[in-house]
């Protein structure tokens, strides 16, 4: 564990403990939103073929449904980092960069309390690692 005070450290704690019941809050909202927005999807066609206002909302349906799967699965990762940085936490590695070994910044994890890089190698690795996003229209 870093040099961070109890009182330092209680308090990435509790915010390692909000932001996970914030993201689990959000993760079932997502779900009950898609399950409501399958149900309405089913009950709006008309059923006329090729009626352009149906394929409308179906495409309308489908990118507010591609949306909502991927802030989800953002949302699931970051729990899974914050799950991550509690396990350190209980085994005395919390606040040192996995990559170099030095003290994260209490004020970096004040602001990110998962996170699990310094800045430079945080920086680093998004560098060597770019983010992709894919996002299939189709169900």
């Amino acid at each position: 564990m870093t040099s961070f005070t109890e009182e330092q450290t209680a308090e990435l704690a509790r915010r390692l403990e909000e932001r996970a019941a914030e993201l689990e809050d959000e993760i079932r909202t997502l779900s009950d939103e898609a399950g409501d927005a399958s149900a309405q999807a089913a009950l709006s066609t008309t059923g006329a073929p090729n009626d352009p206002a149906d394929e409308a909302d179906r495409g309308e349906q489908a990118i507010r449904t591609a949306v909502r799967h991927a802030e989800k699965e953002r949302d699931q990762q970051e729990l899974r980092q914050i799950a991550d940085a509690r396990e350190r936490m209980r085994a005395g590695d919390y606040g040192h960069c996995i990559d170099c070994g030095v003290d994260i910044a209490f004020e970096r994890l004040q602001a990110l309390p998962s996170a699990e890089r310094c800045m430079p190698c945080q920086e680093r690795h998004e560098r060597e690692r770019p983010v992709t996003v894919r996002i299939s229209l189709t169900s």
